[in-house]
């Protein structure tokens, strides 16, 4: 009986013709083979927001780390496909993916967790000029990727509700959601328009977080809320 919990398709064939290479050359007239421990499904969280530059991607970053120091195997996709940040918050900046068949290996980071990122295929600076289709393709080849026994992946989407959100609750359905918004009325305004969509997609809100809530002056000590107060 072969243990192939977390190994891909391709991995366990190769597996099962070693062993019984090796059961032949040992003289071994019959052998039968069993396998057990599937993996199972992997389980995504989303984490999305209606405004850039709300802390969306910083929020993924560290929740994925997080996870990871917990003794959870956590990979994160950067599916923010036309304003990748991940490699460089990840610090795997410059570095190229290796494929094996049609699909990428994660480029592992210095915090334990794997990720992938439109930003490991393309030039630095590299305008990402595509349409709705193309994206979303793109966004299956990430998740699609060799992630081994990863069980949770975090994937960091882009600001809104557009393309790359409507093609992750079709086709790749995460086990929950995450917002991020600021206190400003605008940015709740589209939060509360992303928290619609995974509502209607069926996909639980684990949680909503509020960036930016509150500034203490490291001199003395008081409190302001620049950005607003009571989101």
């Amino acid at each position: 009986m072969l243990d192939v919990g977390g190994l891909e398709r391709l991995d366990r064939d190769k597996l099962e013709m070693a062993v019984r290479d090796a059961a032949r050359k040992a003289g071994v007239a019959d052998l039968r083979l069993g396998m057990t421990a599937e993996r199972k499904a992997r389980l995504i969280i989303a984490v999305g927001s209606g405004k850039g530059g709300v802390g969306k991607s910083t929020l993924s970053a560290n929740l994925a780390v997080a996870m990871a120091r917990l003794g959870r195997k956590v990979g994160l996709v950067d599916a923010d496909i036309y304003g990748p940040s991940q490699p460089r918050l990840l610090m795997t900046e410059g570095r190229k993916p290796e494929a094996e068949g049609n699909k990428m290996h994660p480029i592992p980071s210095p915090w334990g967790v794997p990720m992938l990122s439109m930003g490991h295929l393309v030039q630095p600076g590299q305008a990402i000029a595509w349409r709705g289709p193309m994206a979303g393709n793109a966004l299956g080849q990430l998740i699609d990727a060799h992630w081994g026994d990863t069980e949770i992946l975090v994937v960091d989407l882009p600001p809104g509700t557009g393309d790359v959100q409507l093609t992750m609750l079709a086709k790749h359905k995460p086990a929950g959601a995450v917002i991020v918004s600021t206190p400003q009325d605008l940015a709740l305004m589209d939060a509360t328009r992303a928290i619609g969509l995974f509502e209607q997609g069926g996909v639980p809100l684990i949680g909503m977080v509020e960036n930016m809530a509150g500034y203490i002056c490291p001199h003395c000590g008081e409190e302001s809320d620049p950005f607003g107060v009571g989101g």
